[in-house]
This record gives structure tokens, sequence and C-alpha cells, in this order.
């Protein structure tokens, strides 16, 4: 199978961060071991890279790395981890390069996922877009769903009735995306990724969106844990995590 056609086998997973507004959860392990449904965020993500045939996946952290590293080290399956441990804070755009040096296969393009994402979409489908946009960096998008009620009201100023957190018009960054070896230079050794290197290649060109048909979750806030609980088992008992 050629490099063209072959799925992509790698991934770095970002679980460094802090995460105060996470607190209590966070005060005694990293934001990618936070528990939904019983069970860590990084475990879903570990489940969901292996099901599209990721065999090697890099994780940096920081923040309670112990923590990760005894958890992992118990697993009984899934992809093989490399664990980088970042010396101070890098951000987010100086971890994925950090994590990004930790790849064997420094020459292949690669996965990389925010720690604190719930997601199942195809990553076969985003591979193929990736492929064809011809891009050396394509992020998943999610469509933005806010977190408060809408009033539907007419321009008379008539109430008919309300709407509560419903999906609105716009995209956000789903903070999974597919990255060339290429852009991994390009990253910051410090500092946000979003503020410096993604939009000098939306300038050039060079930076695509996928838009995710499929569950996305962030886990920010306790109230996302809380929530992300109640919707997980549903959808996994839907057989949606494929």
């Amino acid at each position: 199978m050629s490099r063209s056609t072959a799925p992509i086998g790698q991934a770095v997973i970002l679980a460094g961060g802090q995460a105060t507004r996470l607190r209590p959860y966070t005060d005694t392990r990293p934001k990618a071991m936070v528990e939904v449904a019983d069970r860590p965020i990084i475990d879903y993500q570990l489940e969901w890279l292996a099901g599209h045939g990721v065999e090697h996946v890099v994780v940096s952290c920081g923040y309670k790395a112990e923590v990760l590293r005894e958890h992992l080290a118990a697993r009984p399956d899934g992809p093989e981890i490399s664990l980088l441990v970042e010396d101070e804070p890098l951000g987010r755009g100086g971890a994925l390069r950090f994590a990004a040096s930790g790849l064997r296969e420094a020459d292949s393009p690669y996965f990389a996922l925010n720690g604190d994402v719930l997601t199942w979409f195809p990553l076969d489908e985003l591979t193929a877009y990736h492929r064809e946009k011809g891009g050396l960096v394509t992020l998943a998008l999610a469509q933005y769903r806010t977190s408060w009620g809408i009033v539907d009201v007419t321009d008379s100023g008539l109430i008919e009735g309300f709407t509560q957190s419903p999906l609105l018009p716009f995209w956000i960054n789903a903070g999974v995306y597919v990255f060339e070896p290429a852009a991994t230079p390009l990253l910051p050794e410090k500092g946000d990724h979003e503020s410096t290197t993604f939009p000098g290649l939306a300038a050039e060109g060079r930076l695509f969106g996928y838009r995710i048909d499929g569950f996305w979750r962030g886990v920010d806030t306790v109230k996302d844990v809380k929530e992300a609980g109640e919707q997980i088992p549903a959808l996994r008992g839907n057989a949606l995590a494929t």
C-alpha cells in the first residue's frame, strides 16, 4: 500500500494542562485523566484511535504526569504509547511540537488531539479529505452549540418560544488535526499555534477545515463533565463510537 493511500498510524495527544476550571476533579489528576461516565477521557481517545488503525501514540504531559504514567502503564491493550513530560509549560503549540518529536515515523503524517476532547467520527474520512485538499494541516471543525437559551421573538416583540442550547451556523476548532510532517517545524517552540502557525498557513492557502458529522464534546468545566457523562452511555449504546 502506498503512502498516499495508507491509513495514518500515529498520533499525539496533548495532556499537559492543569485545567483549573475543572477543579476539584483536577486537584489530583491531569485533565486527560478526568473520568466521564466512569472512564478517563484519554481512554476514550486511545480506543477511538486504535479503532482507526493508529498503532503508536505520543502523550505529552506535565501536570501530575505520574498519575497518567501509572494509568497508561496498566492498560492491557490498545496502541503502543510513548510518554513525554514537559519540563516547563510550553503552550499548546509548543506541546504539539514537543510531542511530535517522539513520533517514530518523522516523515509521515500524524493525528493530533487535545487531551480534553471527546469525539467519534470516521478518521479515515478525515484522512481522505486531508489528502484530497493537499494542505499541510487539516482541522476537524465542530458546529458551535451555545450554552445559552435562545428566545424566539418576532419583529413585533411577541415571544413565540424558547430553544435551549441550539446549534448555531458557526464552526469551531474541535481540537483534532491531521499534520503533515512539514508542518511540525512551523510550530512554535513555546506558545499557541492558533495565533502563530495556523494564521500563517491560512494566509498561504495550506490550512483546511473538515466539518465533523458525529459526536463532539469539549470537556472544560465541571458542567461539561456532568453533561458528557449523561450523553456518553446513550451514544455508545447506539454504537456511534465506532
